[in-house]
């Protein structure tokens, strides 16, 4: 799991449109999705700490000051994100802490296994991996509750980082051709770990998982979700010239 392309600074509050049968759903079943989504919000709330942690070096990493200091800003916006999460995680009666604990393992994992070796898989892990996740997040948000669900939508907004990734890595790309291939393999590899962790994630959380079930409307739907995730990842590598 990764954890996500992020608002750009003074960026507005995106529109959420939550209709009748989302909120009648989350009726039915609010509470046994209490704890499912205080896990939702936990897993999430991590992984924007763990963004800001690791943007935060990568952005050593850039061959530029302009890279640098997007890179920066980012983070700056995941730490801001993180807050906001721990602040909604605490108005919903949990520890914030004691709530994360539960998901450093396969996040750690995931980043452990996945450091970057270079600026461009830094910007790659970024915009794939974490657009990955991101996907995940708000298909599971459209469970929750209204507010939680507005929160999850303006935090993994984009309104800036796909662009500046997408330059950059276009334009590395046509300066040397051969860099696609290696960028390529790391996308597919970010994938399969991203994918990986998940499965660990939701396979020791029977309340996340039961969320996600119920709310799919069984495995067909479970199924029908990992599709559009999918064809989501196929058209960001795409737009890197990845694909």
């Amino acid at each position: 799991m990764a954890d996500i392309a992020s608002p750009s600074a003074g960026a507005s509050t995106p529109n959420v449109t939550i209709s009748p049968e989302q909120d009648q759903a989350f009726d039915e079943v609010s509470e046994t999705n209490a704890e499912a989504v205080t896990d939702l919000l936990a897993v999430l709330a991590y992984g924007e700490l763990t963004a800001f942690e690791r943007l935060a070096q990568d952005a050593t990493l850039a061959p530029t000051l302009e890279g640098r200091a997007a890179l920066a800003q980012m983070a700056g916006r995941e730490i801001a994100h993180f807050t906001r999460i721990a602040e909604r995680l605490a108005e919903r009666g949990a520890d914030p802490a004691k709530a994360m604990a539960p998901f450093v393992p396969a996040l750690e994992t995931f980043h452990a296994t996945t450091t970057p070796s270079n600026w461009y898989e830094g910007l790659v892990k970024a915009y794939v991996g974490d657009g990955m996740a991101a996907d995940f997040y708000r298909e599971v948000a459209e469970f929750a509750d209204p507010q939680t669900r507005a929160l999850i939508t303006e935090v993994l907004a984009d309104t800036g980082t796909a662009e500046f990734v997408v330059r950059e890595v276009r334009a590395a790309i046509a300066d040397n051709p051969a860099l696609a291939g290696r960028l390529a393999l790391w996308g597919r590899r970010l994938v399969g770990e991203a994918i990986s962790q998940t499965q660990h994630v939701l396979a020791e959380n029977d309340a996340l998982t039961e969320l996600l079930v119920n709310g799919t409307g069984g495995l067909t739907g479970v199924s029908a979700m990992i599709t559009r995730i999918t064809d989501r990842h196929g058209q960001r590598m795409q737009e890197l010239g990845l694909q």
